[in-house]
């Protein structure tokens, strides 16, 4: 029997998540989680213990960058957490290179934003051009599985390439954006696999035309490696800012640096913001503004009510979404009809498919992965 349809009492995610649970309050697993995180170490000390650690994790990095030519790597994407984050480095005396993936999609803002923030605060950008012909062909194997999971090419590309130039720069610190103020909430059956470089080489020997040979990519055992042998580590610098609150971090990148923001998270991308606003809604029924917009519920920089209220306003009108359908379809190189194709395929899942999580020496390495990865 389909579920009844039940939504969380206190943020806005609801049962459109198959593995919400939801307590006697009517609160869900994803809020009850994500207060649980705000309230754990570092976010749960004071300001003035904030800065503390801070500072020993900028001295700390700077005794690893002695005579270097760069002390730590950010990425940079065009978004709020990643623009902030390099000005934060620069202003805590840190020598950052800014690291850009071009997947091929980005907005003419996103570039624009880049640049005025690396420009303006003199930091060099190194940016990676992915093989488009072999990385087109992935998407396409990724829309053919049918799986929600349509942005890991994206997001795994990412994770392998700042690794890989960490290590040519011998830099030891990579400085995330991501944080617990605003990126606490997380669903795997709207996306998973991220890490999991076995679930996107099947995915693409599967569906795919072209073999991966110059796609950035990371097997667990050299994730492990990057993290236990070269030492490299991630650290969500942005759990450390005393208070992270996003529209005054926005107004502050518009007034320093002309920064302009977008009309939704990830907006900077086309494609994923047409996954997210377009794709997962209608093929899925997955509306990823509720994790958003729950995140901001929780961290106390929005109401219920106005988060409720956001979810009702359209993202694009009909002529809108016939000249995005249009603009994604001539970039990948098929017809209107083959992506209606797609669109009507049976839903699956990572589970679905070959994956560390089903291969039992991976489990293994993950646990171990679990326990001893060095992230601050």
């Amino acid at each position: 029997m389909p579920r009844e349809y039940q939504i969380c009492k206190r943020c806005v995610m609801d049962t459109t998540d198959p593995d919400i649970v939801f307590d006697e309050n009517g609160y869900c697993n994803h809020c009850t989680g994500a207060l649980k995180k705000l309230n754990s170490y570092p976010l749960n000390l004071s300001k003035e213990e904030k800065e503390k650690e801070l500072q020993k994790i900028v001295k700390e990095i700077k005794d690893s960058g002695k005579n270097k030519q760069y002390d730590c790597i950010v990425g940079v994407s065009g978004g709020v957490d990643s623009r902030y984050v390099l000005y934060f480095v620069k202003k805590l005396g840190l020598r950052p290179l800014a690291f850009h993936l071009d997947n091929n999609w980005n907005t003419k803002l996103s570039v624009k934003n880049i640049e005025k923030v690396t420009k303006k605060l003199n930091v060099k950008l190194h940016t990676m051009h992915v093989d488009w012909k072999e990385f087109k062909d992935l998407q396409l194997s990724f829309l053919k599985s049918s799986t929600p999971d349509l942005e890991i090419p994206t997001d795994h590309g990412l994770l392998a390439a700042l690794y890989k130039v960490a290590a040519e720069y011998n830099v030891k610190y990579i400085i995330s954006g991501h944080n617990f103020i605003t990126e606490n909430i997380a669903v795997p059956a709207w996306s998973h696999g991220h890490y999991d470089w076995r679930y996107v080489r099947l995915i693409q020997k599967r569906f795919g035309t072209k073999k991966l040979t110059n796609f950035p990519h990371l097997s667990m055992y050299a994730l492990l490696s990057q993290q236990l042998f070269r030492g490299i580590k991630i650290i969500r610098i942005l759990n450390y800012v005393p208070e992270y609150d996003k529209k005054k971090i926005v107004s502050f990148l518009e007034k320093e640096f002309g920064w302009q923001n977008y009309i939704t998270k990830h907006a900077e991308s086309i494609y994923t913001f047409f996954v997210q606003a377009y794709i997962l809604p209608t093929k899925f029924n997955y509306d990823k503004r509720k994790m958003h917009l729950s995140d901001l519920i929780c961290a106390g920089q929005m109401t219920r009510d106005e988060a409720l209220e956001a979810l009702k306003k359209p993202l694009f009108t009909e002529s809108e979404l016939k000249e995005m359908i249009e603009l994604v379809c001539n970039k990948l190189d098929i017809t209107r009809e083959e992506f209606e194709s797609f669109m009507k395929l049976p839903n699956k899942s990572y589970y679905d498919y070959p994956s560390y999580n089903t291969h039992p020496i991976y489990r293994v390495m993950r646990e171990v992965f679990k326990k001893v990865k060095p992230q601050l």
